[in-house]
């Protein structure tokens, strides 16, 4: 990995997924900070007029979307300015590549794995809030990273409380990793009454504010079950060590337990910009106009155990993860078909789940060693939860 820049220059980053909810917050991190960064590249999916305003904004070098349809509205918008402008998968690929410190990679979904790991290849910092790339190509990437000496930098509230709180300790004396989680919207719902819950019900986060994909994940609590793995990747811990407890107040992000009895927690306010400017500033820690935490005011902090009978979620997700091979490939892109199918209104709430363990069980655990390998699987359990979109119970 190459060293970070001295205190007296910039740290170059590129932004993949600009426009999104994490991309808005680091924007917002880099604005409260800006002779600390110059913004090499951003990119969007498909919304060009934000993504033009957004480059034009950072004075970025290079602007990508990934949908080439969105391309000619892209290239018009920034005509007369030196952005470099692009179109295509291929192109959000380029500007991970480019030169720079380092890559925020805020793309949803197995969409961002490509980028990140031509990011990854280069030995860049990963500031990491897409966890569907470690889910679906974990030890790919953990061993790309070893060998280019790239480093990732979780930028998931609960994935960089843990990284802050193993900061200095050595990895034996750790002796579980506990994962905290809302519980969502529909925590106390009962289960009947979850069959009937609309997309714009489950969007509602009761604490963040997030995308309407992840904001689904959270109420199935498979956001959770994704976190597990990613958590076993990042800090080579065993699924059997990795905890998860619901906390509804989102104070406490996640905790450390050490083999003396000690536990080392990070807290703050529910607010995506503490994890992304951690990351950002790593190693130093850059002041943040975040909400201060307010423990008097806050009073209370609860804890109990996920029902994993009303969401399944978490059981499906352990279970990938032990099956190994492409198993957590198959397992994610089988979610995202799913709660896709969810928000266009095709299948229930509670259909997310039984989409993906039928789409589990129909499919071998075969090893997945390749990016083509990947890719060849993750289309594989697209088609075949697209069949299974609808399928009786």
């Amino acid at each position: 990995m190459r060293p970070p820049p001295s205190p007296s220059a910039p740290r170059s980053i590129t932004i993949l997924g600009a426009t999104g909810s994490v991309g808005t917050s680091t924007l917002a991190v880099i604005a409260e900070a800006p002779a600390l960064f110059r913004v090499e590249a951003v990119t969007a999916h498909r919304n060009a007029a934000e993504l033009a305003r957004i480059a034009r904004e950072v004075n970025a070098r290079f602007a990508a979307v990934a949908d080439p349809s969105a391309y000619p509205e892209l290239r018009d918008a920034l005509l007369g300015t030196k952005v470099e402008v692009a179109g295509g998968p291929a192109a959000i690929v380029e500007a991970a590549r480019r030169e720079a410190d380092l890559v925020v990679g805020a793309v949803v979904g197995a969409a961002g794995l490509m980028p990140v790991l031509a990011a990854v290849r280069r030995g860049a910092m990963i500031a990491l809030a897409n966890k569907e790339c470690l889910v679906c190509a974990g030890q790919l990437l953990v061993d790309a990273a070893r060998a280019s000496g790239a480093l990732f930098l979780p930028i998931d509230s609960e994935h960089n409380a843990i990284f802050q709180a193993l900061a200095g300790s050595d990895r034996d004396d750790v002796e579980r990793l506990v994962l905290t989680a809302s519980g969502g919207p529909f925590r106390r719902l009962p289960l009947a009454a979850m069959e009937a819950v609309t997309p714009e019900e489950a969007v509602r986060h009761p604490n963040w504010s997030m995308g309407a994909k992840i904001s689904i994940d959270s109420a199935t609590m498979m956001n959770k079950g994704l976190e597990i793995i990613e958590a076993h990747h990042l800090f080579d811990m065993p699924e059997s060590q990795i905890d998860v407890v619901v906390h509804p107040q989102s104070i406490v992000h996640s905790l450390v337990a050490f083999r003396d009895g000690s536990q080392l927690a990070q807290l703050g306010t529910p607010d995506m910009r503490i994890p992304i400017a951690y990351a950002l500033g790593w190693p130093k820690r850059l002041p943040t106009t975040a909400p201060r935490l307010d423990l008097v005011r806050a009073a209370t902090l609860t804890f109990e155990a996920p029902d994993e009978t009303r969401f399944p979620a978490l059981r499906l997700a352990r279970e990938a993860l032990r099956a190994g091979g492409g198993t957590p490939t198959i397992l994610n892109a089988a979610n995202e078909v799913a709660v896709a199918g969810f928000l266009r209104r095709q299948i229930g709430f509670l259909d997310i789940a039984r989409t993906i363990e039928r789409v589990l069980a129909s499919l071998p655990a075969t090893a997945a060693t390749t990016v083509d390998d990947l890719l060849a699987l993750d289309d594989e359990a697209r088609r075949a939860a697209a069949r299974s979109l609808g399928a009786p119970r």
